[in-house]
């Protein structure tokens, strides 16, 4: 199995920033795209970023231009550096892999357990 930690998060005031990390764990044998969602309270979980296993990135148009998703294939870890933070970015951040473990032949979708985000005006 895989297992995904978030780390990061926290409570920051509107404009500043914070850094979220994912770093993936288990019987790893290859792990192809790396995303981030976001849910709020009383809305539904929302793609933020993602980036496949060959770089290539997507973002959530509100936040364009704000976040900048990355990955470190050596610690089996993404990123998501989030500037300029407003009031609407808060909610609850996941973590979520495509990954392939050793036993199995086809990748999978992994989820981390969440970390708060607060963004106060």
């Amino acid at each position: 199995q895989v297992q995904l930690v978030e780390s990061g998060g926290g409570l920051v005031q509107a404009g500043g920033s914070l850094r979220l990390s994912c770093a993936a764990s288990g019987i790893i044998a290859s792990i192809n795209a790396m995303r981030w969602y976001r849910q709020a309270p009383g809305k539904q979980r929302e793609l933020v970023a993602a980036i496949t296993g060959g770089g290539s990135t997507n973002y959530l148009d509100s936040v364009k231009g704000r976040f900048t998703i990355s990955r470190d294939n050596a610690k089996n870890t993404v990123y998501l550096q989030m500037n300029s933070l407003k009031t609407e970015d808060t909610g609850v951040y996941y973590c979520n892999a495509d990954a392939r473990v050793v036993v199995d032949y086809i990748f999978r979708g992994y989820w981390g357990q969440g970390t708060q985000v607060t963004v106060s005006s």
